[in-house]
C-alpha cells in the first residue's frame, strides 16, 4: 500500500524540478538559492510543470525529490577558475568532467553524493543540467560578492531558457 501512496505522489509532482543548492551561510555558495529567490516572481509562468525547492544542503535527503522527475535543472556554485560572476549551463556529461576536474563547491559531495545515488538507483532523470556561477568567495559570511550578485539575473535567465526549452 505505500508503494501505491508513493507512485500517486509522484505522479501529482510537476515533471521538472529546479533544484536551488548551497549554503547560504558560506557567502557566494548561497548563489542557488539566491537565483530561486530571484526568480521568485516568475515561476508562477510554469505552474505544475516545474517545481522550485531550495535543496540548501541537504545532500541525499533530496534523492526523493528528484527521483520519478522528467528533467531536473540544478542551480549552484561551481569552482571551475574563470572570472568570478561567469555563469554556466552544464549537461550531466558536462557536468561529470567537471566533477573529475576536481572543480568544487562548499558541498561538492552532497550534490555528487545525491547524483551518485540517483544513478545507483536508476532515479536519474533523462534529462539533467546544471547553471552554475562561479564564486568569487566561499567563507563564512552572509551575503554574495558584488560579482556573484550581479550574475544573478544571467543565471536566472539560463534557467528560464532551460525551462522555456523543457515545456
Amino acid at each position: 500500500m505505500n508503494g501505491s501512496l508513493e507512485s500517486a505522489h509522484r505522479d501529482e509532482r510537476a515533471p521538472i524540478l529546479v533544484l536551488g543548492l548551497g549554503n547560504i551561510l558560506l557567502s557566494d555558495d548561497g548563489v542557488g538559492p539566491a537565483v530561486l529567490h530571484q526568480m521568485a516572481d516568475d515561476q508562477r509562468r510554469w505552474l505544475g510543470e516545474v517545481e522550485f525547492l531550495d535543496g540548501g544542503t541537504q545532500g541525499l535527503a533530496l534523492l526523493g525529490h528528484v527521483s520519478g522527475r522528467r528533467a531536473v535543472v540544478i542551480v549552484d556554485a561551481v569552482q571551475k577558475g574563470e572570472a568570478p560572476g561567469t555563469v554556466y549551463r552544464l549537461t550531466l556529461p558536462q557536468l561529470r568532467s567537471v566533477s573529475t576536474e576536481r572543480a568544487s563547491s562548499g558541498h561538492e559531495s552532497n550534490a555528487g553524493e545525491l547524483l551518485a545515488a540517483a544513478a545507483l538507483l536508476n532515479e536519474l532523470p533523462d534529462q539533467l543540467f546544471l547553471v552554475g556561477v562561479e564564486p568569487e568567495t566561499i567563507v563564512t559570511g552572509l551575503g554574495l560578492s558584488p560579482a556573484v550578485e550581479k550574475a544573478l539575473p544571467a543565471a536566472s535567465d539560463q534557467v528560464a531558457c532551460l525551462l522555456n526549452e523543457l515545456c
